[in-house]
């Protein structure tokens, strides 16, 4: 069989087409992965409101592999009861969620599409005055609690106490038991000196799941710049918080993925990048959907001092959805952080530290 000049010229051209393509689509399956979506996303305090579809579509979105939950906790009987509604919830939706109480749940559950849920409580009131209700609520799945809120309570002084007293003896006792059993001592809203008696009463790390940098934002909430290398030095984790009004400038000024970043880099700065993680504080869709100034901001001018410097919009825009994370990882990779050290802020960082307390 003989071709001519011009069919050898055309089945030459479609050889290199088929070759150009093939290459092509070999560049594209050595192509990275998105991080994003690869990751193991953990947010340090996240918390539903009524918990139907809509909670379950921004997890899914958010790519939570793991949340902090805020549970109920006025006496004992109300956590008890919130620890077991908790488990008829995740009974019911299995496909969606599973509890976290070991640090490999949240492994399980970033191969499985799921969200793993560690029960908390931001403040030991539940605990009414015995040491003991720990184990009980541990056996119930809770895995971590606040030695205060903002007030003053048996085991020490919250942020907005006008007092500075530090841990009781009560508190001792309780951060003992809570290393014993394998509780996470959260030091979030405690008072500065109950911070720093926190940590070093514990023999094992603690977290600071929600807070912010006092060097960028004075106020009540922050931690110092001591307490937060003194997390560190402790192998604990801060959390750097997504709400608007505890980051951003003075009153008045725009609150914006700057301020976040600005932050974060500081934490990372002083505690280096094995100890900083993220938190939002809020539900996974966010805030402005469903809050107004009737249901969220005058409320809390009744229940916070002024100094709290409660504001409205309490949030920044591009954090106020369920893309919050991947967008702070566009602005990551423009500073060039490495993969590695953006993987141990979404996420692996909480997971080291679930793996030292809770095993």
């Amino acid at each position: 069989m003989t071709f001519s000049r011009r069919k050898l010229l055309k089945i030459a051209s479609s050889a290199a087409l088929a070759g150009g393509l093939l290459e092509s689509q070999a560049r594209a399956s050595r192509a990275p992965v998105n991080l994003y979506d690869q990751a193991l996303v953990i947010d340090a305090l996240c918390f539903g409101r009524d918990w139907d579809e809509s909670v379950f579509a921004a997890l899914r979105q958010a790519n939570y592999s793991g949340i902090v939950e805020s549970l109920p906790r006025q006496d004992l009987q109300t956590a008890i009861d919130a620890l077991l509604e908790w488990q008829l919830r995740i009974q019911q939706h299995p496909d969606q969620l599973l509890p976290a109480l070991e640090a490999k749940d949240f492994e399980l559950a970033r191969e499985s599409g799921r969200t793993a849920v560690l029960m908390n409580f931001q403040d030991s009131t539940m605990l009414e005055g015995e040491v003991q209700n720990i184990d009980a609520l541990h056996s119930l799945g809770m895995r971590g609690f606040q030695l205060t809120y903002n007030a003053r309570n048996l085991v020490g002084d919250g942020c907005l106490e006008r007092t500075n007293a530090g841990l009781s003896d009560f508190g001792v006792a309780v951060v003992e038991r809570m290393n014993q059993v394998g509780v996470l001592i959260d030091l979030s809203h405690c008072g500065d000196q109950t911070t720093l008696d926190g940590i070093r009463f514990s023999s094992k790390p603690v977290a600071m799941t929600h807070t912010m940098c006092h060097a960028l934002r004075p106020h009540p909430r922050a931690k110092t710049d001591q307490q937060i290398r003194a997390c560190a030095d402790k192998g604990g984790v801060v959390g750097i918080i997504a709400l608007g009004y505890f980051i951003g400038p003075d009153p008045g000024g725009d609150t914006t993925m700057e301020h976040y970043l600005a932050h974060i880099e500081h934490a990372v700065n002083l505690a280096g990048i094995d100890q900083v993680g993220l938190s939002t504080d809020f539900p996974p869709q966010g805030i402005s959907p469903w809050a107004t100034k009737e249901n969220w901001y005058e409320p809390r001018l009744g229940y916070f001092k002024p100094s709290y410097e409660v504001r409205w919009p309490p949030w920044i825009p591009e954090l106020d959805s369920p893309d919050r994370f991947r967008t702070l990882v566009g602005m990551l990779e423009k500073r060039r952080w490495r993969s590695s050290d953006i993987e141990k802020l979404l996420g692996r960082n909480w997971l080291r530290l679930f793996q030292d307390v809770i095993g």
